[in-house]
């Protein structure tokens, strides 16, 4: 095993003059080292101190995420910082076991990793975080830890909420598109091995102690239906007044975790700034769908520069909340750029934002009477991914199959106006059963009848007092159902129609209860809250365009099985119908030292029409490393189904290597099964 500075692999040549890169171990407490790369100007030492950047990962900096690295962090190297790409423990290459995302013993790892940092001798001491999803979920949750020399984070596409806007739970539903996915992705990314050019001769051995320690991760969240201690830990929302490092929240439309932004800016204490543009899950310089990008790099190198550096830079000057509008637009599951124009908030809640509160029955024209909604099971098919990456069949299409499915209130627009923030929607309701979920969809319906999907939200009912409880349903009594849709910014224009639809499924992003339920509406005392924005004018708000450094030049490799990206199949005989995805996460590719990687995933999720218990998530992973002197492979099943009463969960894996040229025999390194049945309590 190697020890201190050694080279880096699989990064670009030809980094920009006065950069310079290298890999290092960083200690941690126990003994375990965490493998660490460091892009620096080339003159950082004992006479030219820089401040630091980490960006804090489980997804391998030697491969999986070096193209993407390699567009970010030599960037803020050239303009005079350290910055700096870290392996979690048992992840990559370095050394230990992983136990769970944004466990105390990431987190503790986390702050010696910031310690080390400001006490190297070529740091000011002045350490900023950044990162998208998990590197923004652990940057705001070490932020709340409050480390002495993290002074600033910029944080995006995350959550100040594990529990209710993560990948696990919607509204207090189970998240069953991604609690399943997302759970088996994780199982078949930590089943990688450590790379041999970084930790040696042992490394087959190695990989055997890491395959053996490895759980999957879905039968813990699930045993955690409710917002207990375990969602709370980590959640920055438990300590917004702990966080003393300034915070740039990013977010967008197309992204499920938008709303922590808009909360961020309102209950952070320290100087805080969000932005919410029209982009799916990804950095907002890399060009990915939805655009437009934006100069996201110099946006940050602003933010670092004025809390890190001192710098005047005018951060502090920008409105509290940069927001884009998106422009109506005919339905697609794909869009290159949204129309639209950018707003600023001066503070959230914002003055400017009207909120106008409507019954119910005004959208259905005046029309009196309850109404009954009971939905097929397969209301949800065309719902879209719960994490859009730019792929081509991310959002979701044209929404007139599943308003068919739905009982729909609409409300025609007479005069153009634009939304900003939450949608709020209290369903007055009596339901037949002790359980039940409604999901709200706010949808633009324009005159040739198209329906646009703009937003939605769900509720699990027994968590209408509050997500940490439990509160069945009282069969044939009242309830008011408090649906807080996701924030957006959309603009409806006159002749269009502003469209409402309810129902009781929304497979597969919600898990089904066990029973059916049948709610009875009262549109008469039920209620819509729209968020208007008021004002027409933006404040001059724009940013520059989008720079990064020269990206690691990869070739792609073709799957090994071509299939359709997604496809929705009903078969009319059973009733039984099944959504096929591939996840898009990247595929194969061949890198620029030699190593081939490659990826195929598929996730199916299968259900019939009337019976809730028949809901079924199955993933499988192929993935695949190779180099002429070694080689791994591992092949990883995960699948998810329930009865009434409990959820049943079986995860497999399968892996190989080769320790030698391409002569030397492959063997088998760690065959395992997981079997797990979970109680369903309450969801």
């Amino acid at each position: 095993m190697t020890d201190g500075t050694f080279t880096a692999i699989g990064v670009p040549v030809g980094l920009r003059d006065g950069v310079e890169v290298r890999d290092e171990w960083i200690p941690m407490p126990d003994g375990v080292r965490l493998h660490t790369r460091i892009w620096a100007p080339a003159a950082a030492g004992r006479d030219a101190r820089v401040p630091v950047l980490l960006e804090y990962l489980p997804y391998r900096l030697d491969d999986w995420t070096a193209p993407r690295d390699s567009e970010r962090h030599p960037w803020f190297a050239a303009r005079g910082y350290a910055s700096v790409r870290v392996d979690i423990r048992g992840t990559g290459s370095s050394d230990g076991f992983f136990d769970d995302e944004y466990s105390e013993q990431e987190l503790r790892d986390g702050e010696a990793v910031i310690a080390w940092l400001a006490a190297q001798e070529w740091s000011t001491g002045a350490v900023g975080m950044f990162g998208i999803s998990w590197g923004g979920f652990n940057a705001l949750q070490l932020a709340a830890r409050a480390p002495a020399a993290l002074k600033a984070i910029v944080t995006v596409c995350s959550t100040d909420d594990r529990y209710d806007n993560d990948v696990h739970y919607v509204g207090g539903a189970v998240l069953g598109i991604d609690m399943a996915a997302w759970g088996a992705t994780m199982f078949a990314f930590n089943s990688r091995p450590p790379r041999p050019e970084v930790v040696g001769g042992s490394w087959v051995e190695q990989w055997r102690q890491r395959l053996a320690s490895n759980r999957p991760m879905t039968p813990v969240w699930l045993a955690h239906q409710e917002r207990d201690d375990y969602w709370r830990h980590g959640s920055a929302a438990e300590e917004y007044g702990s966080i003393s490092a300034a915070v740039l929240a990013v977010g967008g439309w197309a992204d499920p975790y938008r709303d922590a932004v808009l909360r961020l800016v309102e209950h952070v204490g320290a100087p805080v700034k969000g932005i919410v543009g029209p982009w799916s899950h990804q950095y907002p310089d890399r060009g990915l769908a939805p655009g437009p990008s934006i100069g996201f790099l110099q946006e940050s190198l602003r933010w670092w520069d004025r809390w890190l550096r001192g710098v005047d830079t005018g951060v502090e000057r920008e409105p509290a909340l940069r927001a884009w509008i998106n422009d109506p637009e005919p339905p697609a599951t794909y869009y290159a750029a949204r129309t639209g124009r950018w707003v600023g908030a001066t503070s959230w809640p914002s003055p400017d934002t009207d909120p106008r509160v409507l019954p119910l029955d005004r959208f259905r024209g005046g029309a009196d009477g309850l109404v009954v909604v009971a939905s097929p099971q397969e209301t949800g098919v065309d719902a879209g991914r719960f994490f859009p990456f730019g792929n081509a069949t991310d959002l979701p299409p044209d929404q007139r199959a599943e308003d068919g499915r739905s009982v729909c209130f609409d409300l025609p627009v007479e005069d153009s106006f634009d939304l900003l923030g939450n949608v709020l929607v209290d369903l007055s309701v009596v339901s037949d059963q002790a359980r039940a979920t409604v999901t709200v969809r706010l949808c633009d319906v324009a005159p040739d009848g198209s329906s646009t999907l703009v937003t939605r939200g769900v509720l699990n009912a027994a968590r209408r007092d509050g997500m940490d409880r439990s509160d069945p349903l009282v069969p044939g009594t009242p309830a008011t159902l408090p649906v807080r849709l996701v924030s957006t910014g959309h603009r409806f224009v006159a002749g269009h129609r502003l469209r409402l639809a309810v129902s009781t499924s929304y497979w597969p992003w919600v898990w089904p209860h066990g029973t059916t339920a049948t709610v009875v509406l009262d549109p008469a005392a039920s209620t819509v809250t729209l968020p208007v924005w008021t004002r027409s004018d933006d404040d001059g708000v724009g940013f520059e365009a989008p720079q990064r450094s020269t990206p690691l030049a990869i070739a792609r490799v073709a799957p090994s099985e071509p299939l359709p990206q997604r496809t929705v199949t009903h078969d009319v005989e059973t009733g039984e119908w099944a959504l096929d995805v591939d996840p898009g996460y990247g595929g194969g590719r061949v890198y620029p030292d030699g190593l081939v990687f490659r990826e195929d995933a598929r996730e199916t999720y299968r259900i019939r029409t009337d019976d809730p218990t028949s809901a079924s998530a199955r993933s499988r992973w192929s993935i695949g490393l190779e180099q002429a002197s070694w080689a791994a492979r591992l092949e990883t099943t995960s699948s998810v189904t329930a009865s009434a009463d409990a959820f049943h969960v079986v995860n497999t894996v399968r892996a190989w290597a080769r320790d030698g040229d391409r002569d030397a025999p492959e063997e088998l390194v760690a065959e395992h099964t997981f079997r797990d049945d979970v109680p369903r309590t309450s969801a």
